[in-house]
């Protein structure tokens, strides 16, 4: 069964970072646009970041700009999110999704999240 399976989460301290993975099983993240979203409690789900499917462009969220980064790394079929400079208020859920262009209003298929924590 294809499936999505995010990784690299943890408890961080202000002002740290962390790497967070996606890999694909039996799923070829290459054929498709891949967007880093996050949960907090008492929330919604917003859309932290994506990368595109053909030429790699990438998008950010206003508040991770300059902070965090997209990328990928095909022969792993892994797509990451480099998190720098973390603060409080980045502590959710999470999670990949994939579908076939980050101009989609929703994504197709989904991991099933990774925690991250920043507090001192």
């Amino acid at each position: 069964q294809a499936q999505l399976v995010e990784s690299g989460g943890g408890l961080v301290q202000p002002g740290g970072s962390l790497r967070l993975s996606c890999t694909g099983s039996r799923f070829d993240l290459s054929y498709y646009a891949i967007g880093w979203f996050r949960q907090a409690p008492g929330k919604e789900r917003e859309r932290v970041s994506c990368i595109s499917r053909r030429d790699g462009v990438t998008s950010y969220e206003d508040s991770v700009k300059g902070r965090f980064t997209i990328s990928r790394d095909n022969a792993k079929n892994t797509v990451y999110l480099q998190m720098n400079r973390l603060e409080p208020e980045d502590t959710a859920v999470y999670y990949c999704a994939a579908d076939s262009s980050c101009q989609e209003s929703h994504f197709d298929y989904w991991g099933q999240g990774t925690q991250v924590t920043v507090s001192s």
